[in-house]
């Protein structure tokens, strides 16, 4: 095991199953400390058990895992210490006001008297639920339940801060607000592992993104990065006639990655936007098709995604 002081998490050919189900098949993933880290992933890719273990929630078949430097298995006490996770699903008791809650939790951890009271009152602030401490939790919306679980997460200022699925069901308004507090925890010490389907999200708040299916880390890198690694560019080329025609001349063009219909004309893939669209322009001409719009377009990390994952619905 290799103890390095600048990964906040390393993990090497991790494995696990649940009986016949394989949900790691060999993960292997590193985490700069001070860093907001998006992992990605369909649904039963693996990343909630990724989560559970360095978490020291699940014990690993094999490979090996580091948080802060700790095995999370043999060193799980020590983990939970210097760590916080805030789940899907919110778990709060709904019998408790939003400062019981905290105070609680601050206890756990050993915080007392003046400093848990600072701690509290810091961690609400950050979320803005000053107005809403008294009440009991039951009585909270969403977004709020949501800010509650952040806060509590922030209370003991963990150097490791793990969400899954933070923003699931938040308004806009919400979603931005937790955007920017978690945007700014690098800047005050804490990294962040962060799960989210919102490829949006990950564009927004990501230093580095990886994206995980089957079990296995399929590639990694900044935003930029993972969309460059596409090698292409889109051109969407809009106007009238009979868009068919010239898919057909396109196709077979070397610098041609890829067609696609899109309202009044086609989206095309090429290697280079700018350089293309006056070749493009007269392909057009020469299909029959009058050309009245074209505009070249960035892919999206969601592309990126996509093309490493693939389209179909699964379970």
């Amino acid at each position: 095991m290799i103890r390095e002081r600048g990964w906040a998490v390393r993990v090497e050919e991790l494995v696990k199953s649940y009986g016949a189900v394989r949900a790691l098949a060999g993960v292997s993933l590193e985490v700069p400390r001070g860093v907001v880290q998006a992992v990605l992933g369909p649904n039963g890719a693996g990343k909630t058990t990724l989560f559970a273990i360095l978490s020291t929630l699940l014990v690993p078949d094999r490979g090996s895992a580091e948080v802060l430097g700790l095995d999370p298995v043999r060193q799980a006490a020590a983990v939970r210490r210097r760590i916080a996770v805030t789940f899907q699903e919110t778990v709060l008791d709904p019998e408790l006001t939003g400062r019981e809650t905290l105070v609680d939790h601050g206890r756990l951890y050993g915080l007392r008297g003046r400093e848990l009271a600072r701690r509290v009152d810091e961690a609400v602030e950050a979320v803005q639920l000053q107005d809403a401490l008294n009440r009991r939790t039951g009585t909270y919306s969403g977004g709020m339940k949501r800010r509650l679980e952040l806060a509590r997460g922030l209370l003991t200022q963990p150097e490791l801060l793990i969400l899954d699925e933070p923003t699931q069901g938040l308004d806009p308004q919400n979603r931005t607000y937790f955007w920017e507090q978690v945007r700014a925890l690098p800047g005050q010490g804490t990294t962040v592992l962060l799960s989210t389907h919102a490829m949006e999200e990950a564009e927004a708040l990501a230093h580095q993104v990886a994206i995980i299916d089957q079990g296995r880390v399929l590639t990694q890198g900044t935003p930029g990065e993972l969309i460059t690694n596409l090698g292409s560019e889109q051109v969407i080329v809009a106007g009238s006639g009979e868009p068919a025609s010239l898919e057909a001349r396109l196709r077979v063009l070397p610098f041609v990655r890829g067609t696609h219909p899109n309202g009044r004309g086609l989206r095309v893939e090429v290697d280079s936007g700018a350089r293309r669209l006056a070749q493009l322009a007269q392909l057009a001409a020469d299909a029959g098709f009058a050309v009245e719009e074209m505009a070249v377009r960035r892919p999206t990390l969601e592309e990126v995604f996509l093309k490493l994952t693939g389209r179909s619905l699964r379970d």
